[in-house]
């Protein structure tokens, strides 16, 4: 009888088995007449145990000469040992038989500490290690949360493209491309798209790779991101924040049912994330600057002092919303930002033009924005002139003033960078650990 291959997770449901695992050696160790091998197969790790008489002695030769990821199938049968080391942990193998797939050649990756850098240029095996499994495991979580969330409130994905003609946000942080000799630009959001989804589907969301081409250096900034973005008409700004509290508690709770083996490897702390209940607290940006204001006078040093200082009508910066966020133990919103640090399609205040009703989501913990959302110009005379008032050119941007013609309806939405959620969630220093392979300023490889 040929024995049952599994996944490593699924090893407490094969105790007493016989069964067959396929992956790559994690470590191993042992002398003489026993080897132990941590052998990972991308669902978990287990520990397999080499008893030289019970082996064939050229399959126990290679189990005490393999190198570490090189790449085995093993059958053995599954016991229960408590001391047993991997994840699930508790169950060990007891080898049978071992194949070898491919001895591997010197890891250049090993258990001493290495540089970032050096770890960056070997992102194509870093991705291997327990923290890296784990951060990557705890991102595919997020993501389909979101999703799942999002399916049960009635929204569709609908897919936006790529390649745009114009800009989303801001012409400074555009990627230009040649589109068979004319000009065209790797999209910075999908939003602009979405508004005219949603006059066809009510609720839509797309999910995608987005660009900016941001000289920035920080711990929070990519060039090439991951972006979900809901927008749904007859929405106001209001039930816009009510709509992005649902979603962020929901996907938390989702990491904390669902990942608490990986949360433990990254030694994230829980009970942080246990806190994560609605209702989020909701500031003006007025109040959030008067705020600041006085966070800034109890500062002494004065390099931090200057760092904080603010003038109403400035946009904050990381200093800014890690002082706010730190006010709170829970995500917090910051709304009616300042109309001139914000995009060009975002609805005025009524009586307050200077003002727009926008809103950023602020993570705790000094993770800073990890949403920014608006009620979307829905007055077509507004939008234009607008467009006009900052050189846009009217031309691209048509198809986009057609939607204020036909139907218009008033409407928001917001989009959600999965790498700034996969980071806060983790509690990691740096969004490059979020994304399988980071787009830096100065990275591209691998």
């Amino acid at each position: 009888m040929v024995a049952e291959v599994i996944q490593i997770k699924d090893i407490a449901d094969h105790e007493g088995q016989e069964i067959t695992v396929r992956g790559w050696v994690y470590n191993k160790t042992g002398k003489g007449r026993l080897q132990f091998i941590l052998l990972r197969d991308g669902s978990g790790q287990a520990q397999c145990v080499a008893f030289k008489k019970e082996m064939a002695p050229a399959e126990f030769e290679i189990a005490r000469s393999l190198t570490q990821e090189s790449s085995v199938i093993i059958t053995g049968v599954v016991r229960a040992d408590e001391r047993a080391p991997g994840f699930p942990g508790g169950y060990e193998i007891g080898i049978q038989t071992l194949e070898l797939a491919q001895m591997a050649q010197e890891y250049p990756i090993t258990p001493k500490d290495h540089g970032t850098e050096f770890l960056m240029n070997h992102r194509h095996l870093w991705v291997r290690s327990n923290r890296q499994w784990a951060i990557l495991r705890i991102r595919a979580t997020i993501i389909k949360a979101m999703r799942d969330w999002l399916d049960d409130q009635g929204f569709l994905l609908v897919d936006t493209p790529i390649i745009t003609p114009a800009a989303g946000e801001e012409t400074t942080t555009l990627f230009e491309v040649d589109y068979f000799g004319e000009n065209a630009f790797l999209a910075q959001t999908g939003q602009l798209y979405n508004e005219a989804n949603i006059m066809a589907f009510g609720k839509v969301y797309c999910f995608g790779p987005t660009f900016r081409a941001e000289k920035s250096k920080t711990r929070r900034h990519l060039i090439e991101f991951w972006m979900l973005e809901p927008e749904i008409a007859f929405c106001s700004l209001e039930e816009l924040m009510d709509i992005e509290e649902g979603m962020i508690c929901y996907l938390v709770s989702q990491v904390l049912e669902q990942r608490q083996q990986e949360l433990a490897i990254i030694e994230r702390d829980s009970d942080k994330l246990k806190a994560i209940a609605a209702p989020f607290a909701r500031i003006s940006y007025d109040d959030a600057v008067a705020r600041l204001r006085e966070a800034h006078g109890q500062i002494d040093d004065p390099v931090a002092k200057a760092e904080m200082a603010i003038e109403w009508g400035e946009d904050f910066g990381s200093p800014h919303e890690t002082a706010l966020a730190e006010m709170f133990d829970k995500p917090v919103f910051v709304y009616h930002y300042p109309t001139a640090v914000k995009a060009f399609y975002m609805t005025p205040v009524a009586g307050r033009p200077e003002v727009c009703r926008s809103v950023d989501l602020l993570a705790p913990e000094g993770y800073g924005e990890i949403i920014g959302g608006s009620e979307r110009i829905h007055d077509e005379h507004l939008l234009a002139t607008n467009i006009d008032k900052m050189g846009l050119g009217r031309e691209a941007y048509q198809w986009y003033l057609d939607l204020r013609k036909f139907g218009t309806v008033p409407h928001a939405g917001f989009g959600i960078g999965i790498e700034r959620t996969v980071a806060w969630i983790c509690g990691l220093s740096h969004v490059r650990e979020t994304i399988p392979y980071a787009r830096l300023l100065n990275r591209k490889y691998p």
